[in-house]
């Protein structure tokens, strides 16, 4: 017998359907995507279970870019087009990055028309903008095989301190990548938003978020459902990237590297750096084994202590901004109830020592600092796409930098001073300086400063047709707005003839439409080869891997480990596999994979057990039974 449904009136037959959405920290050094699933967030890894993909792009002849930890396994071979922290990019002009102090291995390329460097690759010119796509492609392409279907919007976070242009190189990427983009959020607000401090009835709160390759503060006033944003400072060129390099030269110097060394030592110095960096976070010494190019192995260590004199001039800078935006929140240390540690960079000891002891209460660490954020964006990203329309949590950010407008003698004329809650509208008149002029040109500039030459130029446009008057009688009113993606528009009117001129602030750094659609075109077109092609350079990067992994192996253990006719069949396979890794044919590398991995089972339980018993010798079981 079949059963009737009956629904109630008004009521859908389908009550629970959910909109797909996700959160995105689009990071320096490592990317996430989370979504809410049975309203809990959650980060989504992929098939291989990793939560975190390093933000590295590859680019190779022939063959989809690689992204992630297959691309980072080539950052040392390859380093001219294995792009890393290209956030750091983002926005910004070729002249800001060669005054960054950073040394990167990229041939840059000045582009005339949009200002923004781009990067020569064997594939061809590559934009920040372009690489960041990459990455949110591969993210995306997670999400939805994950959530088993299209997603309506996400929401990305970027940096507090951001500026115009750096939020809409982000915005670009997204829109090259086929996302669309509900709201830029603030890592600060998104991190707040994660620990559920919007559930407090009031308090205030300080956000530290010190990432890979940025850091920033933000002071939240906390009531329940609204988050104001007080004050935000911060850098966008500071972050563990930097710990990494002060690492990597003190290296250099102690082993005696030049300074002009080639940029794959350069690069692998910086991973070894890194790896430093992480061991001292749960260990006191980290060792150091340094090929030189001469041959030669050096060979030392780091310690806990020559470790935190290195990097405690960094923390210093970032302590700065902190006694900064306290003074423009108006707030003392002692009106702070909790602090927040955000980005894996705090995963650090000394930094946590540092700024609890600057604000003199033990932060909180309770989530993990690399996925917090993208948390908090998922979280915001679920409550956009309509599936919480009850809830009434609002996000009331700031404009990290002032806007303003040039006037006569290059300066500038403040029109939203930093730290201003957005969405915002503001307008100033202004007037003619000349009898019968009959046009303004408007320039929009972002900065503290007091003049036009030491702020960012954002945009120019000019109002024409204004009535012939005298010097100082037509009234022009000139209105930015700003949206709650830190977004700005701007509009000019003459009041008493209605003569109107208006721009979309759309930063030199910034993608053209026109550009973005003919590349997100090609992307269509070339959807499917380009997913043949991916799949096969993948399996060509595992297929080195576990080359080199097993031949090291071999050169190690193969001697006192291998029986004679198990190293035949070894060798036989690996041959087999070197002959066809570099064919066309992914399955076929896969399955010769796969079946080197068979045959060399034994091998590596027996160097497994070797390995433990040489660890024991010598020692009681007493020793592993204590702790």
């Amino acid at each position: 017998m079949a059963l009737l449904q009956i629904t109630e009136p008004g009521k859908s037959a389908t009550p629970h359907h959910h909109n797909l959405a996700a959160g995105i920290d689009l990071g320096t050094t490592n990317s996430l995507v989370a979504t809410v699933r049975s309203g809990l967030a959650e980060t989504l890894p992929d098939i291989e279970g990793h939560h975190l993909l390093p933000s590295i792009v590859h680019y190779a002849k022939d063959t989809p870019p690689l992204v992630g930890t297959a691309a980072k396994l080539l950052a040392q071979t390859d380093p001219l087009n294995t792009i890393v922290s290209v956030k750091r990019l983002m926005g910004r002009g070729l002249s800001d990055v060669k005054t960054t102090g950073t040394r990167l291995p990229y041939d840059f390329i000045e582009n005339e028309g949009q200002g923004m460097p781009m990067i020569r690759t064997v594939v061809g010119e590559r934009s920040p903008v372009q690489i960041s796509a990459d990455i949110l492609k591969t993210l995306k392409q997670r999400a939805e095989e994950s959530l088993g279907g299209d997603l309506v919007g996400v929401v990305i976070t970027v940096p507090a301190y951001f500026d115009d242009a750096q939020r809409q190189a982000t915005k670009d990427a997204a829109t090259l990548a086929g996302l669309k983009v509900l709201r830029l959020l603030n890592e600060p607000t998104a991190a707040a938003v994660a620990y559920g401090l919007d559930q407090e009835a009031k308090g205030i709160h300080a956000i530290y978020d010190l990432g890979g390759g940025t850091f920033d503060i933000s002071i939240l006033r906390l009531q329940r459902g609204v988050f104001e944003v007080m004050a935000t400072a911060g850098n966008s060129a500071l972050g563990g990237d930097d710990f990494d390099r002060l690492i990597a030269q003190w290296i250099m110097q102690k082993a005696g590297i030049a300074d002009d060394a080639e940029h794959r030592h350069i690069r692998e110095l910086l991973d070894i750096a890194q790896c430093a960096k992480e061991t001292l976070s749960t260990q006191d010494t980290a060792p150091l084994n340094i090929q030189l190019t001469d041959g030669i192995n050096w060979q030392g260590e780091l310690t806990s202590e020559q470790f935190n004199t290195l990097i405690d001039p960094l923390i210093q800078k970032t302590i700065a901004p902190c006694r900064r935006a306290l003074r423009d929140a108006g707030l003392t240390i002692d009106d702070i109830n909790e602090v927040v540690m955000v980005g894996g960079s705090t995963r650090m000891p000394r930094v946590r020592q540092k700024i609890g002891d600057f604000f003199k209460r033990t932060p909180h660490v309770n989530i993990d600092p690399d996925e917090v954020v993208a948390i908090g964006a998922a979280i915001q990203a679920d409550i956009l796409a309509g599936n919480k329309p009850d809830n009434e949590m609002l996000l009331l950010d700031v404009n990290p930098l002032s806007l303003g407008i040039e006037t006569m003698g290059g300066v500038v004329e403040k029109i939203i001073p930093r730290n201003t809650t957005i969405p915002v509208a503001r307008a100033q008149d202004f007037t003619t300086f000349k009898d019968g002029q009959i046009a303004m040109a408007i320039h929009v500039v972002q900065g503290e400063r007091e003049l036009v030459l030491d702020c960012r130029s954002l945009a120019r446009f000019e109002l024409r047709g204004i009535p012939p008057m005298v010097a100082g009688a037509a009234r022009i009113r000139v209105t930015y707005q700003v949206d709650a993606d830190g977004l700005l528009s701007v509009s000019a009117k003459e009041e008493t003839s209605g003569i109107q001129s208006e721009i979309i602030v759309k930063p030199s750094y910034g993608l053209q439409d026109n550009e973005i659609e003919r590349m997100l075109k090609d992307s269509l077109e070339h959807a499917k080869e380009d997913s043949f092609a991916r799949n096969l350079r993948e399996q060509q990067v595992e297929a080195d891997r576990v080359i080199n992994a097993l031949r090291a192996a071999i050169t190690a253990d193969g001697q006192h480990l291998l029986k004679h006719q198990e190293f035949l069949d070894i060798n036989s396979k690996l041959n087999e596999l070197l002959s066809i890794k570099e064919g066309k044919n992914a399955k076929v590398i896969k399955k010769a994979i796969e079946q080197l991995d068979e045959v060399t089972q034994d091998f590596a339980a027996r160097r497994m057990d070797h390995s433990i018993r040489h660890a024991m010798t010598g020692r009681s079981v007493d020793e592993f039974t204590e702790n």
